[in-house]
C-alpha cells in the first residue's frame, strides 16, 4: 500500500469511528505498550528501573516467619534476621527450588526448610548439613552455590531494595534532606495493592485534572454519598477544574504538573505536583481550602508505584502528618498502613479503612482479585474512587485506544520522559547521569511539590482571569526552578520572597 492509500484508509477509519452506534468498527482492542508496561528482567523498562532503590514492603510485614513479595515480575521473600539484619532474597532456594517463605529466621540470616541450607541477607550460604564426616565435601559445596539475593535497608517504616547490578548502586536519594521540611512533621508509612499495571497507576499521579470530576460529590449517583476523597476533609476547592501547565525540570528526570484555580473571588491557589524517574511521585497538601494566604506549603504524600508483575503493582510511600502540614487538622494517623489510607473510601482495594485500622496484618481479610466479585461492588459503583478508575482501564491499559485532551498533557510528557530514560535519548536521565546528579546533591534534591495561596481579586474579565491564572502557574515553576541551587531555609526564604514579589507585581499592575 502506498503512502496515499495509507492516508485514504487512515481517513475511512476515522470516519467509521464516528457513526453512530457505530461499535463495530472500534470493537479491536490493540495490544498495550510493552515498552513502558512490561517490568520483567532483560525488559527494557525492567532493566531501568532496577537502577533505582524502590520500597518492596512496610517493615510491619517483617515478623517472626518470612513476607513472600513479588516486585519486577521476581518472587522475592524479604525478612529481619534476630541480628537486626534485612534480607530481601530470591524465594526459591538455589539448592532445589523449596520456597524461602517457609524457611526459618535465625539469629544471622534464614534457612530452607526443606534441607536446612542456610543462608545470610547477602545471599552467603552459611551452612551445609551434610552427615558426620563428609565436612569436607559439605564445606566445598557451601563455597560453591549462593542465593540470589539484593541489598535492602529500613527507612521510616518502609524496606527499600536495589536490584540492579551491585556495583552500580546509586546513592539511595533523600529529597530535602529527609522528606520533610519541619521538625513536627512525621512520616507515616502505607502501602496499597493495585490490580492493574504500575504506568496507569503512576499517570493517576500527573492527571491532576481529574479530582474535579472523580473525588466530587457532584459525581455520585444520587449525591447520598459524600465526595470519595475530598468532599470528605472539606477541601472544595479540588472540585474546580485547574488551569494546568507541566513543565519538565531538573534535566528532565522529573515534572512539574503546576495548576491553578480559583479557591474563591479573593484567593488563587496554585498547586505544583512533582513526578520523578521512574516512579516518585512528591504531593502538595491534599486538603487545603484554599481561602487563607499560604506560600510554599510542602510534602502531604510521597509515594512510589513499584510493579510487582506486569498486571499488579503497589503504592508504597508515607503520609506527612504534623502541625506545620496538615493546618487543618483533618489527617488520621491511625488509619494509615497496611491496605489503608486515611483520605477515605475508594483508595484501596478495600473499602471503609476504619475497619482494617484495627486488625493485626496477619488478620487482614484477604485483598480482591476480581473487582467486580467485592461485597462493596454496588457502593463502589455509586461513589467510586481512584482505585476503581485506575483498575478498570483494564489490566494493561491500551495506549493506542485513548483520544486524550490539552488536560491530559502532564500523562503524556511523563511518559515522553520516561521512554526517552529507557531509550538513553535523555543521557541526564540514564541511570549512570542520575546517580552522578544525585552525588553532587549530596542525595538530597530539592522537589519542587508545593502548595500556594495567593491573595488576589478575581479578574475582571474571563480574558483576564485565564491570563492571571496562567502567569501565576508558570511563575511558581521558575521561582522554584530559579531556587534549585538553594537548600533549606535559604531556599524557602529565597521563594517565599519571590512569591511575595510576584503577588504584589501582579496587583500593582491590576491597579496600573
Amino acid at each position: 500500500m502506498n503512502t496515499r492509500d495509507k492516508a485514504f484508509d487512515i481517513h475511512q477509519t476515522q470516519e467509521k469511528k464516528l457513526v453512530p452506534y457505530g461499535g463495530y468498527f472500534t470493537n479491536h482492542v490493540p495490544g498495550h505498550d510493552p515498552e513502558l508496561t512490561e517490568c520483567g528482567p532483560g525488559t527494557p523498562l525492567g532493566e531501568y528501573m532496577r537502577r533505582f532503590w524502590h520500597p518492596v514492603c512496610m517493615s510491619m510485614e517483617l515478623t517472626d516467619t518470612p513476607r513472600f513479595i513479588k516486585i519486577l515480575g521476581e518472587e522475592l521473600v524479604a525478612f529481619r534476621d534476630g541480628s537486626g539484619q534485612i534480607g530481601v532474597l530470591h524465594a526459591h532456594c538455589v539448592h532445589r527450588g523449596a520456597s524461602l517463605e517457609y524457611g526459618k529466621i535465625l539469629n544471622k540470616g534464614i534457612s530452607c526448610c526443606y534441607h536446612g541450607m542456610v543462608f545470610d541477607v547477602d545471599g552467603t550460604c552459611l551452612k551445609v548439613p551434610f552427615p558426620q564426616g563428609e565436612e569436607e565435601e559439605g564445606e566445598r559445596y557451601r563455597c560453591s552455590i549462593r542465593q540470589g539475593a539484593y541489598k535492602a535497608f529500613e527507612y521510616h517504616g518502609l524496606v527499600f531494595a536495589y536490584m540492579g547490578p551491585p556495583d552500580q548502586e546509586p546513592p539511595f536519594p533523600k529529597w530535602e534532606g529527609d522528606f520533610t521540611v519541619a521538625e513536627t512533621d512525621e512520616l507515616v508509612p502505607y502501602s496499597n495493592f493495585q490490580h492493574c499495571n504500575w504506568l496507569q497507576v503512576q499517570d493517576n499521579s500527573a492527571d491532576n485534572y481529574h479530582t474535579m470530576a472523580l473525588h466530587a460529590k457532584k459525581q455520585v449517583t444520587g449525591e447520598h454519598y459524600q465526595g470519595t476523597t475530598f468532599d470528605e476533609v472539606g477541601a472544595a476547592s479540588m472540585e474546580v477544574a485547574p488551569d494546568m501547565h507541566f513543565i519538565p525540570v531538573q534535566g528532565g528526570r522529573s515534572l512539574a504538573c503546576s495548576g491553578a484555580r480559583r479557591a474563591d473571588d479573593g484567593h488563587m491557589f496554585i498547586r505544583v505536583q512533582h513526578q520523578v524517574l521512574p516512579n516518585l511521585s512528591l504531593h502538595a497538601y491534599t486538603s487545603e481550602d484554599g481561602k487563607q494566604k499560604k506560600l510554599f506549603s510542602r510534602f502531604h504524600m510521597i509515594r512510589w508505584t513499584v510493579p510487582v508483575d506486569d498486571q499488579n503493582s503497589k503504592m508504597l510511600g508515607w503520609r506527612v502528618m504534623g502541625p506545620g502540614i496538615d493546618t487543618r487538622g483533618v489527617c488520621d494517623k491511625s488509619l494509615v498502613g497496611y491496605e489503608t489510607i486515611d483520605f477515605l473510601e475508594g483508595q484501596t482495594a478495600m473499602r471503609r479503612p476504619e475497619r482494617f485500622g484495627r486488625y493485626k496484618l496477619e488478620d487482614m481479610p484477604p485483598l480482591p482479585t476480581d473487582h467486580r466479585a467485592r461485597e462493596n461492588y454496588k457502593d463502589c459503583q455509586y461513589a467510586p474512587g481512584d482505585y476503581e478508575a485506575i483498575i478498570s482501564q483494564r489490566p494493561i491499559a491500551v495506549h493506542a485506544l485513548e483520544n486524550p485532551t490539552k488536560f491530559d498533557a502532564g500523562v503524556f510528557i511523563f511518559r515522553k520522559l520516561l521512554r526517552d530514560a529507557v531509550r538513553g535519548s535523555n543521557p541526564q536521565a540514564s541511570p549512570e547521569q542520575f546517580a552522578q546528579w544525585l552525588h553532587e546533591q549530596a542525595s538530597t534534591p530539592n522537589s519542587y511539590c508545593s502548595g500556594n495561596v495567593f491573595e488576589l481579586p478575581l479578574g475582571r474579565t474571563t480574558e483576564e482571569e485565564v491570563t492571571l491564572r496562567r502567569h501565576l502557574a508558570r511563575e511558581v515553576v521558575k521561582i522554584l526552578t530559579a531556587a534549585d541551587a538553594l537548600k533549606g531555609h535559604e531556599r524557602e526564604a529565597y521563594v517565599k520572597t519571590q512569591m511575595e514579589s510576584l503577588q504584589k507585581d501582579v496587583l500593582e499592575k491590576r491597579h496600573a
